[in-house]
């Protein structure tokens, strides 16, 4: 089918820190109307908080009275367990809660065979992603070895915008509807036991992890329909990654640089990828391809910090970053500021190397921080050109994007110009989008127009920063 002139679809983003929703034209993708709500702070949250901040989110966009078809995309990892009547077990464990590294150590050395880096190939090979504490699957183990009694009550598992998708259709607790639950490959793919190349759940894997085989939402495809609610049509949804990349209209070769509470390098690929280093995970994306992609935990956070430190706003922060020389004067800081992820090193703590008494000031504290931020980045960009992704034209987005010293100093850290879109819900939008490629019934997500765009060329570099970093960051590791 078709989708009508007047035709509107939503888009949900939700994220770790708030829900919004957009309203577009179908067919155009002209934005009708917004609204948003915030999430509460912490690494696990009680997933009824989303469901509250997602109503709040509707009434401000309008309602959906005259919507006709809606998706949502949403944080990835964060493990939804439910029990049999379809009741939240505990609060849910979000991407960014550590507590299950060793788990994932453990998953590791248990899928090798003794072998030195046998357990990472394998992994790799296997799933994709080589697990770090984000996945679901750790968070699994976890629970199973830390709190027996609740594990015991789990009889599905599933993700935050699942879990979503199924309450909006009309199910919840007490209605029997937990073999409704549906997600999409993109999402499913950063939970540690979805195989994206071979577009299946690995059920030994889940069984591996959580020491019985419990429940798992079913897979939809991208142009699917997922659930109705009356006139309604839900979608599949997405990862937030992968919501954003079907948002701005990603191609191969395009690589998304964001930076928003974490660090994320992304690109849209027609192959997947195998990398036991662990640095670039195997996702899928939201089309039918697949979407590599190296994150790293410390994003504008990082900002906010330093910006307490020197009392100063985010501005502020920014035009003092500016003023210093470009590497400043070889002050290095290494953001590990709530461990980190790419690397993996989810204790370790942030440091700042190469402190004398010409660097020690405000300005070269400020630029420190991006270019610190920037490099972390930098060494996700290689790591994907390893494994043989594209990387033709970068785009940054995030909120850390509008940072005027971010978009000037990042063309030199990552070596290439940098394009910066017109700030936008580029999340919300792809799910819009992909809830528009629903109602249409087309093989192609529609084509809407894009929006306006800058390109920050490569100015002065800093000889060494990268080396000096990296050297600073070895450090840390070896420790």
């Amino acid at each position: 089918m078709t989708t009508s002139a007047h035709a509107l679809v939503a888009g949900v983003d939700s994220s770790t820190q708030s829900c919004k929703v957009v309203i577009r034209d179908a067919e155009t993708g002209a934005l009708k109307r917004f609204g948003s709500a915030p999430h509460p702070d912490g690494t696990e949250v009680d997933p009824d908080a989303w469901w509250d901040a997602l109503q709040v989110a509707i009434s401000a966009a309008g309602g959906l009275d005259d919507v006709a078809a809606l998706s949502v995309a949403g944080q990835q990892h964060g493990m939804v367990a439910l029990d049999e009547d379809g009741r939240v077990v505990r609060p849910a464990l979000l991407w960014n809660d550590t507590r299950s590294a060793r788990a994932a150590e453990d998953l590791i050395a248990e899928l090798g065979d003794g072998r030195e880096g046998s357990g990472e190939r394998a992994w790799a090979e296997q799933i994709g992603t080589v697990p770090v504490a984000s996945l679901t699957v750790t968070k699994l183990r976890w629970l199973a070895q830390h709190e027996p009694d609740n594990a015991e009550r789990v009889a599905v598992v599933g993700l935050p915008h699942d879990w979503l998708t199924w309450r909006l259709a009309g199910d919840g607790p007490g209605s029997g509807g937990i073999t409704r639950l549906t997600t999409d490959r993109s999402d499913a793919s950063g939970t540690g036991y979805f195989s994206p190349s071979a577009d299946s759940y690995r059920f030994d894997v889940l069984e591996r992890a959580f020491g019985r085989r419990i429940g798992v939402p079913s897979v939809v495809g991208p142009s699917e329909q997922a659930r109705s609610i009356g006139d309604l049509v839900l979608g599949a949804g997405a990862g937030d990654n992968a919501g954003a990349a079907l948002g701005l209209g990603l191609r191969a070769g395009d690589v998304a640089i964001s930076i928003g509470t974490s660090g994320v390098v992304s690109s849209v690929s027609t192959t997947p990828t195998a990398d036991p280093s662990g640095l670039v995970a195997g996702f899928a994306d939201a089309t039918g391809r697949f979407l590599p992609l190296a994150a790293t935990l410390n994003g504008s956070r990082v900002f906010d910090a330093v910006g307490r430190l020197l009392g100063v706003t985010r501005a502020e922060l920014s035009d003092l970053a500016l003023s210093a020389p470009p590497g400043a004067a070889g002050l290095v800081l290494v953001p590990y500021l709530e461990g980190e992820r790419t690397p993996n090193k989810p204790d370790a703590t942030g440091a700042l190397h190469g402190v004398r008494l010409s660097n020690t000031t405000p300005a070269h504290l400020a630029r420190a921080a991006v270019e610190g931020v920037l490099c972390g980045l930098a060494d996700g960009l290689d790591a994907l050109r390893e494994q043989g992704v594209a990387v033709e034209r970068l785009v940054l987005i995030g909120g850390a994007a509008q940072s005027e010293a971010v978009r000037r100093i990042a063309p030199s850290v990552l070596g290439l110009p940098v394009t910066v879109p017109q700030p936008g819900e580029y999340v919300a939008d792809g799910a819009a989008r992909q809830a528009a490629w629903v109602l249409s019934g087309e093989e192609e997500a529609p084509t809407w127009g894009t929006s306006k765009e800058r390109v920050y060329a490569v100015e002065a570099a800093a000889p060494g920063l990268r080396e000096r970093y990296a050297e600073a960051s070895d450090r840390i590791m070896s420790r």
